[in-house]
């Protein structure tokens, strides 16, 4: 564990370099919370806002999931221009072995996605009431685990592109999959609705629903709102999403530098 803490020192170094930049993504986050959630709750038809317990109420648990996305999959974009610019070569200098250097570098991604999210998480808990205790740490047991699992997705496609502009491409084609066929703005109830009637294709009805986005906005939903019902299915998508990407990333990361 003494070498991981080392990699995990390595990382929050790094993170807290973009200091301002944080307090900046922070600040739009949460002007998309009291400006667009507002607007939107008055936008909305008046029968789906109640259903939703307001859209303002709805969308907090969905942001505070996005903003732990956005913050854990930038280890990715370090990895890859670690791996542009070979400065791989210094970490295999260090006196570690590769798995000690790929866990590190999996959890740090996860606990830097922990701490950005949490001033948005305690937020929506200012505005939607508190959990209880067992409740909470549910809840933050289930955000780590999404945390991991994608950072691990962000190595994976790190150190299986060989350029910043295939990264960014593959990211932005992650980001844009995974936010908007999920539960983070709007209700799955309806995304299912839309599949029935035949206006959505069912392909992205099946990805909203295994969504790990959806899973853990869904879940912070169901304790502080009581809608969706809490499933234990969510948890469970969650969970397996992290052990893919996880050990994916663990075993791609040691196979580049393997190759160096």
């Amino acid at each position: 564990m003494k070498a991981v803490m080392h990699v995990l020192e390595h990382d929050f170094r790094n993170f807290f370099r973009y200091k301002w930049w944080i307090v900046g993504l922070v600040s739009m986050n949460l002007a998309d919370l009291f400006i667009m959630a507002i607007v939107y709750n008055r936008m909305l038809n008046p029968d789906l806002t109640e259903q939703i317990k307001g859209y303002f109420n709805f969308f907090a648990p969905g942001l505070t999931v996005t903003g732990l996305f956005a913050s854990a999959f930038m280890i990715g974009r370090e990895i890859n221009m670690e791996r542009r610019r070979e400065v791989h070569y210094y970490m295999l200098s260090l006196p570690m072995t590769r798995l000690e250097l790929a866990i590190g570098r999996v959890l740090s991604g996860g606990f830097r996605g922990m701490l950005y999210m949490s001033p948005l998480l305690l937020t929506c808990f200012l505005f939607l009431g508190f959990p209880n205790i067992w409740q909470l740490l549910l809840i933050l047991t289930v955000l780590f685990f999404l945390a991991i699992g994608i950072s691990g997705l962000s190595i994976a496609i790190a150190v299986s592109t060989s350029s910043l502009e295939k990264f960014i491409t593959a990211r932005g084609l992650v980001y844009y999959t995974l936010f908007f066929c999920s539960s983070v703005f709007y209700p799955l109830s309806l995304i299912q609705d839309l599949g029935r009637d035949g206006k959505l294709p069912m392909v992205l009805v099946t990805l909203a629903e295994i969504n790990p986005l959806t899973g853990a906005s869904d879940m912070i939903r169901s304790f502080l709102l009581g809608y969706p019902p809490f499933s234990i299915t969510s948890v469970i998508g969650v969970l397996l999403f992290s052990a893919l990407f996880t050990f994916s990333a663990g075993f791609a990361y040691m196979k580049i530098l393997e190759r160096t």
